[in-house]
């Protein structure tokens, strides 16, 4: 055993450490390929993870969907056009749209674009009330920033499953945002080929030449680089929302407050969340 000043265990190292000791642990046991989930839940009970986790588990992995990488060139080179994020969640399909529109109009700068049943999509929120939510939020420290701004689009898709189980799809498009990286990288692109070829059209050494080549080469690359943080930031936010729902964030209707009726009122709430201590 380590002493309280041994080295510490992070989370990473945590997972690892209980991933291999079920290992070791189901390795001793004759465990065969095929397993019921009855016989799954009777395996957990005797490493001592309760059965609602399990259950959980269980059905994440039976609705995942695998969704294959963009084959692009483009995907590839500047990433990918749509990022996903899913999960199972504690929560009648009802209760987890309303609990998602609460967290989105509270966390983030996303407005709703149209609500049906089991299914709500998003776009950025726009004009006077951006403005002044992103004015207050810089003056308040003591939570994350809006993730989702720069996707054009976000759709969550939520099926109920068992009794008490939902799934909870969420897709954010960045097709607009990645069309644009893409352009100003072929801009720098062809300037630096434009640049060379003047250059050696007025007879200069072709040496001399490969430096506007390399400029706008090194831009080019900066440019299209750049879009890979954005879709990592929008995927960390989708799955911030999951994280919400899945940490007990699911409630009914009635306990859900209510939202900001009107400019005035979203005012003096972010005015007033951001001064109080």
């Amino acid at each position: 055993m380590t002493t309280p000043d041994g080295p510490k265990i992070n989370r990473a190292a945590l997972d690892r450490i209980i991933q291999r000791a079920t290992e070791l642990h189901t390795g001793e046991r004759e465990v065969g390929d095929n397993l019921t989930p009855d016989e799954v839940l009777a395996l957990g009970k005797d490493v001592g993870i309760p059965g609602r986790y399990l259950q959980q588990a269980m059905l994440e992995y039976q609705t995942a969907s695998a969704v294959p990488p963009e084959k692009t060139l483009i995907g590839r080179l500047v990433g990918p056009a749509e990022v996903r994020a899913e999960r199972v969640v504690r929560g009648a399909s009802d209760d987890v749209v309303r609990s998602l529109i609460e967290w989105m109009d509270r966390n983030e700068l996303m407005v709703i674009q149209r609500h049906q049943a089991g299914w709500v999509s998003w776009e950025p929120l726009r004009g006077m009330q951006a403005a002044i939510r992103r004015g207050t939020a810089s003056l308040d420290t003591s939570k994350p920033k809006f993730m989702l701004s720069r996707a054009e689009l976000v759709v969550a898709t939520v099926t109920p499953l068992e009794s008490g189980f939902s799934h909870v799809s969420l897709v954010g498009t960045l097709k607009g945002t990645r069309g644009g990286h893409v352009t100003g990288a072929a801009v720098f692109g062809s300037l630096g080929i434009g640049t060379a070829a003047a250059v050696l059209g007025v007879g200069l050494f072709p040496v001399i030449a490969l430096a506007p080549l390399a400029v706008f080469g090194i831009a080019s690359g900066a440019f299209m680089k750049g879009f890979r943080p954005i879709s990592q930031r929008v995927q960390l936010g989708l799955d911030r929302a999951l994280d919400f729902l899945e940490r007990g964030g699911v409630k009914p209707g009635h306990e859900l407050p209510g939202r900001t009726p009107g400019l005035i009122d979203l005012l003096a709430n972010e005015v007033r969340r951001a001064l109080k201590p």
